[in-house]
């Protein structure tokens, strides 16, 4: 409820806003490289639900440089040991949605989600009951994977 309470609409891309921004909490954003960052997904599937995002506003693979993919697939290795160590998954899921269409809630900033996944896990409610489901706030789960990377 404090969430929805609190919601507002910028019509700018929340990506190049948590990116520009100066409160890294705040905005959930846990990395920071050169060619993109590693963010946790304010709509989490599941408990540590990250995104890897390249930090140019981009919304498409083509458009993208070799280096901005890169770096974007570093984050989500990156993502994946910081998941595996805090909260040992037993799996992931890793995609790209590329358009509406696709499942991209947004279309214009490119980004790579990162989803733990454990056997008997919930997250099929979100699919079938349009609910989620998470056993921590996302504060709680951003200070807990931040600890993991030193800062």
């Amino acid at each position: 409820m404090t969430y929805i309470s609190a919601a507002k609409t910028s019509g700018g891309c929340i990506f190049c806003e948590a990116l520009s921004g100066s409160d890294d909490r705040k905005s959930l954003l846990l990395a920071r490289r050169a060619q993109a960052f590693l963010i946790l997904n304010r709509y989490p599937y599941a408990a540590g639900h990250l995104m890897a995002v390249v930090n140019r506003h981009v919304g498409t693979l083509p458009e993208a440089t070799a280096g901005e993919m890169t770096g974007a697939i570093e984050l989500v290795s990156l993502g994946i040991s910081l998941l595996t160590a805090e909260y040992r998954p037993e799996g992931f899921n890793v995609g790209l949605n590329q358009g509406r269409v696709a499942g991209a809630g947004i279309v214009d900033h490119l980004h790579i989600h990162v989803v733990p996944r454990w056997n008997g896990d919930n997250a099929f409610i979100s699919v079938v009951g349009e609910t989620r489901v998470l056993p921590e706030d996302l504060e709680t789960t951003y200070d807990r994977l931040k600890g993991r990377l030193g800062g």
